[in-house]
């Protein structure tokens, strides 16, 4: 950056007010916020490097901009979410009168490859689940409840530090998530999840919480809602302990979650109200992993077999 040059300090206080509205407006999770954020800033430097007003930037600025990013070879995934993260920004500025123009909406970043969900093999997903079997402390109940839970409901992270005790039902094995925008559905538990997360309800969380009181339902070893991040440390760990493949993440077991579905007979449209995907296009890309399936399902249903 040359000597002198800062963000912009307009555009610095749009982007702030921005990311508050997808969080107090769109119920965009704070994560996301945050990401919005570090993109819109990248933008925010290099305008500053050239001189450039990130307010006042042209079709040509944008493009420049993408270029930039391209000789830096960043991934393609980058340019797209940086995109993406510009094209809604501006139309935000629009519609709030702090903009007359959009430079960003006739652009189009470039294609990027699509690949297949990383599922957990059947083999390793029983070893991961069962890392923390016998151990009875606090945060190893916890710990294997919330292995169960992420699969047993095709979870996402932040929907599980999110969950509330109140919506948690024991009785009718139900778990009522709050997904992305602050969309609701209703997920079945089943047998060994129960048994996982009632036993740590009971015997785990009231000692973690040492007295205090948190209607989060996965707390920290403090009594406080546990975050994301411990979560993924939480689910590392686990690997190491159960001597499977360190490069998975938690999502790999919604994706195990979705496909064994698939796998097992279920409908498409099933599968997409139990992983709250807003559209069935983003839940057809399972069928790709059970051709099998796929093959099974014809010859059932096909006249010819």
């Amino acid at each position: 950056m040359p000597r002198g040059a800062t963000i912009d300090a307009a555009y610095e206080a749009l982007v702030d007010a921005f990311c508050t509205s997808l969080v107090q407006e769109r119920n965009l999770s704070s994560h996301t916020a945050r990401n919005y954020r570090i993109d819109l800033a990248d933008f925010g430097r290099w305008a500053a490097r050239c001189g450039v007003s990130p307010l006042a930037a042209s079709h040509r600025h944008v493009r420049m901009y993408l270029a930039n990013l391209d000789r830096a070879q960043y991934s393609r995934r980058t340019v797209n979410r940086r995109l993406s993260a510009l094209r809604t920004f501006f139309r935000w500025l629009i519609v709030h009168g702090y903009a007359e123009s959009d430079p960003v909406s006739a652009l189009s970043g470039p294609k990027t490859a699509k690949s297949l969900p990383h599922a957990i093999p059947a083999a390793q997903m029983d070893a991961l689940l069962s890392a923390w079997e016998g151990d009875a402390t606090p945060t190893g109940m916890r710990n294997r409840a919330l292995l169960e839970f992420l699969y047993a409901c095709g979870a996402r992270v932040s929907e599980a530090s999110g969950l509330l005790v109140r919506d948690v039902s024991f009785e009718s094995r139900l778990a009522k998530i709050f997904g992305k925008g602050g969309k609701e559905r209703i997920v079945p538990l089943h047998d060994a999840a129960v048994e996982a997360m009632e036993t740590y309800a009971i015997k785990a969380r009231p000692s973690l919480l040492s007295g205090a009181e948190c209607p989060y339902f996965f707390v920290s070893s403090r009594g406080a809602k546990m975050s994301t991040d411990s979560m993924r440390r939480v689910f590392k760990r686990s690997l190491v302990m159960a001597g499977i493949d360190e490069a998975y993440t938690p999502h790999d077991m919604r994706h195990s979650f979705a496909t064994d579905l698939v796998e097992g007979g279920a409908d498409l449209r099933s599968v997409q109200e139990l992983l709250g995907h807003a559209s069935l296009s983003t839940t057809q890309v399972y069928t790709h992993l059970s051709v099998a399936h796929l093959k099974e399902a014809r010859r059932r249903a096909h006249p010819r077999g």
